[in-house]
């Protein structure tokens, strides 16, 4: 399967990376995806997903990114950007999240959103990188207030459901299948993290009305913290002949 990727290389800071997968359809691949994350400055990250999808006559090409702090186990994003080009009117906007006013602006909006600010508040793929940093601590169940592009909060609430052995292009990987609580029972949504891969977002499966809409798995991951070499005056101790 490959070198497996280290659960921390420096105490209180998110493994870096770059992993690819495939998007599938009734197993046929339709798709790649792309998700990184890097570290901009101290305690500021930078996650951005890019996906393209080709289906018959449908065709979706997107990018997210998202610009958070993390501090103390806690991600803070402070910046979200949504662009979408393909099949149907593309889509493009912007939301930042001021923590220090208290609130959350659209790039929809000419004023800031009506909404009640909370230092819980995540974006539409930050709080992936907090669900990794819960599964980390062994908490089974999340929720997170969302805000989307007209300034309505969405819950996102999550539960994990079991511990399987699933198989992926990399090989097989034993993952924490965690599904998303909605409504209603008409949407399904699965994702699984693999704890022996620093908790990686390694499969997604989304359905409606039992029907599979698509299917993501990951195909390749590539570690890209650097390592950080011993400060150069710091000279071998030799033992006295």
């Amino acid at each position: 399967m490959g070198t497996l990727l280290p659960t921390s290389l420096i105490a209180g800071e998110l493994t870096q990376y770059e992993a690819k997968y495939d998007i599938l359809r009734k197993g046929k691949n339709h798709g790649e995806a792309v998700r990184e994350l890097k570290k901009i400055s101290d305690d500021n990250y930078e996650l951005t997903y890019h996906s393209n999808i080709e289906w018959m006559i449908f065709s979706d090409s997107r990018q997210e990114t998202s610009k958070f702090t993390f501090k103390d186990g806690k991600v803070s994003p402070h910046h979200y950007s949504m662009i979408r080009t393909g099949t149907g009117p593309d889509k493009d906007y912007n939301i930042d999240f001021d923590a220090q006013k208290k609130v959350v602006n659209s790039s929809r909006s000419e004023y800031p959103l009506e909404c009640e600010w909370t230092d819980d508040f995540q974006d539409a793929i930050s709080y992936q990188v907090q669900v990794r940093e819960g599964l980390k601590k062994g908490e089974t169940s999340f929720s997170f207030p969302l805000i989307d592009k007209k300034g309505n909060r969405r819950d996102y609430n999550f539960e994990v459901v079991a511990t399987e052995m699933i198989s992926l292009p990399i090989g097989n990987v034993e993952a924490i299948k965690v599904k998303r609580l909605y409504d209603n029972d008409k949407r399904q949504a699965l994702a699984w993290f693999a704890p022996e891969m620093d908790y990686m977002l390694v499969r997604m499966w989304k359905g409606e009305k039992g029907m599979e809409q698509f299917e993501v798995q990951i195909n390749s991951f590539t570690v890209t913290t650097p390592v950080i070499a011993p400060p150069a005056d710091i000279k071998k101790v030799t033992s006295p002949e």
